[in-house]
């Protein structure tokens, strides 16, 4: 195989032995003398070679070549630079005599570009510009051979690309490179005349032609093709930067505005793309129906094609040319538009048939979506050919809302008669109609979503009859939800399952009653009223909307009521049986132990019902039967007087009740079982059915929190400090001072004293009352006592026990008069609950007790004390508060 050889050597040079004797210093130099002396004089050192061969040379080649080794010894020879030069002489040729060698040039490369062009099977398209390495040869040489200058050759492939561009589409991000380099190196004087003519017909051949692909986009380069963007972009880069040289500017005498050229091809093409599709999608047979149906294809092309150019296309323009071509196409095709249908529309007329309305709905539909995309637009002069387009189908409305209606009404219809009163899933206790119902609003709503009617006023009177056909379906519901339920349970023998089914109809008509609730929302009223509001009045939208819904809402509610009463009333007469046989039975057994047949019986019918109604419902009727059972317990207190035995049972029977309809948080929620009938039942039956002991306690503690409620000192106040020592059980009272009492002798004065007794008395016994010293004519007496009470701790924290002082003022002759009493609760003493050290006696703080008297229109306990003729120790309680209120001023 030829090649090319090449050996590099470092040359030795011959030096004589009286020169290197004159160099001789020491007995070293003299010993390196006789070394070289054995040598072979005159010989090179070896470098290096470089082979290559030739067929891998190129006609011009210029690089660094490594150098290599004959042996291992040393690997690293380093690298030399060559340079290769193949000169190639032929004989002339007809054209090379009688033409320039520019010219001959040119078309040789040509040729050379088509036929690489042709070569690649993935079409013309596909070519990079790069040529191979045989024609790059052939071109290197013929340049050569002629002289031509670089910038001959660059003109020479713009000239051949630019002409083959339009015949033979490739990428144009091959004429870049021959632009660039053009810009680079202009020099208009190097040019003959005939060269400078020849290279402005390019510039304005290749101008027209792009300018022409352009108008033609979307079919020259559609998006169903690959890189189509890609192609249509560099086209756009191509023109920009060929009309910004300095060649074009001067030699092209009239410089077109490339972006008005380009604006005026974008508007004639989307005329005349309208113009195809129009006639690519008319009808071949002629009817309104079908004329909407071809209406509402060519609309979607449009929409189609705007959206690709606000997506997609239009940044190449932007960033090229600063054309916004959405905004071109779509004021332009808006147009078109408008003019297209409104001449389609005249043609219809008031009696349209079902299928034109449905056809024309769909062409409102995408007319709408097409007015809406003017949002993208950046500005615009004057209304839009489209900006009423809405009145066009101003006739047609009222069939699309009955039509909306209606098949409403039949999904309705459907869905009941298939029902069959069964839970739907596993976590839902309403049935399958429901779900269809919910459908059918929902489509309503969608409906008026699409509708989107640009007019108030006129969109007001759709919503009224959208509410008003929705209302209809809801009660027609009702009743056909009913009936279904009725058919059903005909030949059912079993009463649970007919109850289980009227369970599932009050869920349905609940379910139902929160899909009219939420119309407002889905509707969106609040925005429909703040459209209207100049020009409908807010009582007139109330009237006809709210009113309609709220009318409805309550036909819902009377429908659950009605269901939800039928249900209770089976649970009321068994819940009444068991509350008088309660009352009126004589065994002493515990009352616990005798409410437990009412509680079965409440337990086991509430499972069964919470097992079949949602929850709300089942809150309704548990609402319900409270009530009831309320009315029941008090009937059952008040018929008789009953036995404190009875009366307890009553209370248990309450109390658990209480419980059962609370279900621990699963039932009716304690404020809502504690109304004021339930409160004062429980007052009632508690106190009816405690002993007389207790019923005292219950009084001082009564006393207590009105003391505690009030901040009156009308009858003035006394002050004390009150300790209590675990260690010696003994409680310590120093009584300090009394203020601002009330002058009670007839010199406008008082002789005021204080009683201290603890109350109630059967829990201190064995406590004697206390009394201070009596301080003569004294409104604001200082006393300054101290006492012990010797108590246990545990009978301090009793409910009720208390620290009374009686404020008396003394009188010689009669009955002392009474100033006032105060309560001091035993249950937070200072030094019950602490550690006595820190509660001694000179950190006890002092409390300020208010002066009150006993109400002369006695106490509901009191009362029940009376009652009790046969308890001794009852009737002396309340005689000796008879006695009090007696002493006391109140007249209130």
């Amino acid at each position: 195989m030829a090649s090319f050889h090449l050996d590099m050597w470092d040359s030795d040079v011959v030096e004589s032995v009286r020169h290197k004797l004159g160099e001789l210093t020491d007995l070293h130099g003299l010993k390196r003398i006789f070394k070289d002396a054995r040598k072979d004089k005159g010989q090179d050192d070896f470098l290096g070679n470089v082979v290559l061969r030739l067929k891998d040379l190129h006609c011009w080649d210029d690089q660094w070549y490594q150098l290599e080794p004959r042996t291992e010894t040393y690997p690293n020879r380093g690298q030399c630079h060559l340079q290769f030069l193949l000169p190639h002489k032929k004989r002339a040729t007809m054209s090379s005599r009688t033409q320039p060698s520019y010219t001959v040039h040119r078309h040789l490369l040509q040729q050379l570009v088509s036929y690489e062009i042709l070569q690649h099977q993935a079409g013309s398209i596909a070519w990079d510009g790069e040529l191979s390495r045989h024609a790059s040869t052939v071109l290197y040489l013929h340049a050569t051979q002629k002289d031509l200058s670089d910038f001959h050759q660059v003109m020479a492939q713009w000239l051949a690309y630019s002409k083959l561009y339009q015949s033979l589409e490739f990428n144009s991000n091959c004429l870049l490179h021959q632009i660039t380099s053009i810009e680079y190196q202009w020099v208009q004087e190097r040019l003959k005349p005939e060269q400078k003519a020849e290279l402005a017909e390019s510039f304005q051949s290749l101008l027209t032609y792009g300018v022409s692909l352009i108008r033609r986009y979307r079919i020259i380069f559609p998006l169903s093709v690959p890189r189509s963007t890609e192609r249509l972009q560099s086209l756009l880069r191509v023109l920009v930067q060929m009309c910004k040289m300095k060649a074009f500017h001067e030699l092209c005498t009239l410089n077109p505005n490339l972006p008005q050229m380009v604006s005026t091809a974008l508007k004639s093409g989307t005329t005349e793309w309208f113009h195809m599709k129009k006639q690519h999608l008319k009808p071949m047979v002629k009817s309104m129906e079908e004329n909407g149906k071809a209406l509402s294809r060519l609309l979607l092309e449009v929409i189609e094609d705007l959206q690709q150019c606000q997506k997609i296309w239009n940044k190449f323009f932007i960033n090229t040319l600063k054309l916004n071509l959405f905004s071109i196409a779509y004021l332009e095709l808006e147009s078109l538009v408008a003019e297209h249908v409104q001449e389609q529309l005249h043609e219809v007329d008031s009696s349209m048939s079902k299928p034109t309305a449905e056809s024309l709905f769909q062409l409102y539909m995408n007319l709408q979506e097409l007015y809406r995309m003017k949002d993208f637009l950046l500005k615009r002069d004057g209304p839009l050919a489209l900006s009423n387009f809405h009145q066009w189908f101003k006739e047609a409305v009222p069939q699309w809302l009955q039509k909306a209606y209606t098949i409403a009404l039949e999904r309705a219809q459907r869905a009941v008669q298939m029902d069959q009163l069964t839970p739907f899933g596993e976590h839902n206790k309403h049935s399958t109609s429901t779900v269809d119902l919910s459908t059918c609003y929902a489509q309503i709503v969608k409906t008026w979503q699409q509708l989107n009617w640009p007019d108030p006023e006129e969109a007001f009177m759709i919503m009224v009859k959208l509410v008003e056909d929705m209302c209809k379906i809801a009660l027609m519901y009702c009743r056909l939800i009913k009936e279904r339920a009725e058919a059903l349970s005909l030949n059912e023998k079993n009463e649970g399952e007919a109850a289980n089914r009227l369970c599932i109809v009050v869920n349905n008509i609940k379910q139902l009653r929160l899909l009219i609730l939420r119309l407002p929302s889905q509707l969106d009223w609040a925005q429909l009223e703040q459209r209207t509001g100049t020009i409908i009045d807010r009582q007139q939208i109330q009237h006809t909307l709210h009113n309609q819904l709220d009318s409805t809402v309550s036909c819902l509610d009377h429908e659950v009521r009605d269901v939800v009463q039928a249900l209770a009333t089976k649970l009321e007469k068994g819940i009444a049986r068991h509350i008088q046989e309660l009352s009126s039975s004589n065994d002493t057994r515990e009352p616990e132990d005798s409410i437990i047949p009412l509680m079965k019986f409440l337990e086991s019918e509430l499972q069964y019902l919470n097992e079949h109604l949602v929850q709300e419902n089942f809150k309704s009727l548990l609402t319900l039967l409270w009530h009831h059972t309320l009315a029941v317990l008090s009937a059952a207190a008040e018929q008789h007087v009953p036995s404190t035995q009875c009366y307890k049972k009553l209370h248990c029977a309450l109390k658990s009740l209480e419980l059962c309809f609370h279900a621990e948080g699963c039932g009716l929620p304690l404020e809502t079982l504690h109304t004021a009938t339930f409160l004062s039942l429980e007052t009632h039956l508690a106190l009816c059915s405690a002993t007389s002991r207790k019923l005292i306690q219950k009084y001082f503690s009564n006393r207590i929190q009105q003391q505690l409620d009030t901040s009156s000192e009308k009858y003035g106040a006394v002050t004390i400090k009150a300790l209590y020592r675990p260690s010696e059980q003994k409680l310590r009272v120093e009584v300090l001072n009394a203020v601002n009492l009330i002058p009670l002798d007839s010199n406008g004065s008082s002789d005021p004293f204080v009683q201290l007794t603890l109350e109630p008395r059967h829990e201190f016994p064995e406590v004697v009352a206390r009394t201070t010293q009596c301080k003569r004519n004294e409104l604001h007496p200082l006393f300054d006592e101290a006492f012990d009470f010797l108590v246990p701790p545990e009978k301090c924290r009793q409910e009720g026990a208390c620290l009374l002082l009686t404020v008396f003022d003394y009188d010689t002759l009669g009955s002392n008069d009474l100033e006032g009493e105060a309560f001091f609760p035993l249950r937070h003493l200072p030094g019950l609950d602490t550690d006595e050290d820190q509660a001694d006696a000179g950190r006890v703080p002092q409390t300020r007790l208010p002066l009150t008297h006993p109400k002369p229109t006695g106490d509901e306990i009191l009362r029940l004390l009376e009652s009790r003729k046969g308890d001794k120790e009852a009737q002396a309680f309340v005689k000796l508060r008879k006695q009090r209120a007696k002493q006391s001023k109140e007249t209130e």
